[in-house]
């Protein structure tokens, strides 16, 4: 797992961000390889590090657990399990509306959800899904908030549980 101290310490015995040491760290050799021949984009990009370097650990942390779980139901799947498995749910999700997609989303994980949950669950865009989300909070149905990372979460009252209300404390 990645480590906020392990971040900032290569951050700052790379110069203070300037070699790009804690991007390598957490999986971004591109940028590393931008930021050790730029010099920290000329050091501007080293300072953004270092006010957001928790958030960058956070989703570090988040694709590494969504690597290790695809990883391991894939090794539990045989493979013709894993065909037929893979037939089944698309059939069902093509005739599913955005809408219930949304609110399976929403039930799935105590009340919220966020655009790129609805997006993978449902197969469509980005942009589609918040439309969508957009479109539900219109109605009435749900509610837009700002975590205090600044991303957008859509809560949707109906589905709120204990677990959910205490996730709501990030906002």
């Amino acid at each position: 797992m990645y480590s906020t101290r392990t971040a900032y310490l290569l951050w700052l015995i790379s110069g203070f961000g300037v070699l790009g040491l804690h991007r390598f760290y957490l999986g971004k050799p591109v940028s590393g390889l931008l930021y050790f021949f730029t010099g920290g984009l000329a050091g501007v990009g080293a300072l953004y590090d270092a006010v957001t370097l928790p958030q960058q650990v956070r989703e570090a942390r988040l694709k590494a657990r969504m690597r290790r779980a695809l990883d391991d139901r894939l090794d539990q799947l045989d493979d013709s399990e894993f065909t037929r498995r893979q037939r089944v749910p698309q059939l069902a999700q093509e005739s599913e509306s955005p809408e219930h997609v949304i609110l399976r989303v929403a039930k799935a994980n105590h009340g919220i959800a966020s655009a790129a949950q609805v997006a993978l669950e449902g197969k469509i865009s980005t942009d589609e899904a918040r439309e969508q989300l957009d479109k539900l909070v219109d109605k009435g149905i749900g509610e837009v908030r700002v975590r205090k990372s600044g991303s957008l979460a859509y809560v949707f009252p109906d589905f709120l549980d204990d677990d959910g209300a205490a996730d709501l404390e990030q906002f």
